[in-house]
């Protein structure tokens, strides 16, 4: 079994001019969250179980997987004393397991996957990625390319806008592997992280239960001192959305029906 962990709990400040009322995860793209998206992304390769780590209003998150059914299918209503609910329609995302894991209001993100590990304890590999951006990466070959080396981890690198911390990679060998992080370079050259990670057991031996630490620094960075962080290289699409001007690019491409991250 393989589980995906979804960081779900941030502030989203940079994106408060699109909406205060509700975390950035349940920002829309089209008619659903942007969650949602990142989800149907694995779940196009068969990865259907999900460890969100709640936050920031995650009650709202709750909320829209309480309902899911509802917001999805066709009712009938006995608006009766006793209320009768049909449901009628089906979905494909019945097939996935949920699980909302409460990890604190100002938790950091390695905190939260920390709080999130005794949901883990029975996979022998799962993924990490972050629920406000999208990509048409292949879930199954970074998963393949995770499991043909003996690295602890694997993150998957992008080509930036400019703005992220790059990463220096080591191609001394046939497996690109991370030597450090340099933060916010000025050359647009490199590559970044851009989630969609895959990691093993031993993980944990790089983390503590600090809520403070964040996942970007000291773990990822022990790890790549280490020589154990692999480089998954994806040409393709990928896209945050950290800016009003990301939102509305995101809602543009969807609008457009030529969407690179919809595999089904």
């Amino acid at each position: 079994m393989i589980k995906t962990v979804i960081f779900c709990g941030g502030f989203g400040t940079r994106i408060r001019d699109v909406t205060e009322d509700i975390p950035k995860p349940l920002i829309r793209i089209g008619e659903r969250p942007i969650l949602w998206h990142v989800m149907k992304t694995y779940a196009c390769y068969g990865v259907t179980d999900f460890v969100l780590t709640l936050g920031y209003k995650g009650w709202l998150i709750k909320e829209f997987f309480l309902n899911y059914q509802h917001f999805v299918s066709d009712i009938t209503l006995q608006l009766s004393q006793n209320g009768a609910v049909e449901l009628h329609n089906t979905y494909p995302e019945s097939e996935w397991t949920v699980t909302l894991a409460e990890t604190g209001i100002g938790t950091q993100t390695a905190g939260r996957l920390w709080r999130a590990k005794k949901y883990l304890e029975d996979c022998d590999l799962f993924c990490v990625t972050y629920g406000d951006g999208v990509a048409d990466i292949d879930i199954g070959a970074l998963i393949k390319f995770h499991k043909s080396h003996d690295r602890i981890g694997t993150i998957t690198g992008v080509h930036p806008s400019g703005r992220f911390g790059a990463l220096e990679v080591s191609r001394d060998s046939d497996l690109p592997i991370v030597e450090k992080f340099s933060e916010k370079p000025q050359s647009l050259e490199g590559m970044i992280n851009g989630g969609f990670m895959v990691f093993d057991q031993r993980l944990w031996d790089y983390m503590t239960d600090d809520p403070m630490m964040a996942f970007e620094s000291t773990p990822l960075m022990s790890l790549a001192k280490d020589g154990q962080l692999a480089v998954y290289e994806h040409q393709g699409f990928w896209q945050p959305m950290d800016t009003y001007r990301e939102w509305k690019y995101l809602n543009r491409v969807w609008e457009s029906g030529d969407v690179p991250w919809k595999c089904s």
